[in-house]
């Protein structure tokens, strides 16, 4: 947000109305004290800067939890991964590599002789 868009006193009647939705879009976070050192007595600018404190806090915690969320989810997806069993391998045996060399070769010379 740029600047405030409410005046101080509109900015505590939403907070009065517990409308803190319409507060923060209104510009309630924007708001210094000097703002409303005309328009408000210092206790209902108080109130104003109390309400922005708590909201600082309260967004704040709710960043943390997400971070530990992720966190715990992806310790929890790690922990998995190494839980899983190994893939289960081919049931055919893949050929030293001088074998696989060797039926190249034959392949190749029966690719080569016409048909009778």
């Amino acid at each position: 947000m740029s600047a405030v868009s409410a005046s101080p006193q509109q900015l505590l009647q939403f907070v009065i109305d517990d409308d803190l939705d319409a507060a923060v879009r209104a510009g309630l976070m924007e708001y210094t004290e000097s703002l409303g050192e005309t328009e408000l007595l210092p206790e209902q600018s108080q109130q104003l800067l109390d309400v922005q404190q708590r909201l600082r806090t309260a967004w704040a915690a709710r960043e943390r939890h997400r971070a530990r969320d992720a966190r715990l989810a992806r310790r929890a997806a790690e922990r998995e991964a190494r839980r899983a069993p190994p893939p289960v391998a081919d049931s055919k045996p893949a050929l030293p590599s001088a074998a696989a060399a060797i039926l190249a070769r034959a392949k190749a010379r029966a690719a080569e002789k016409p048909s009778s």
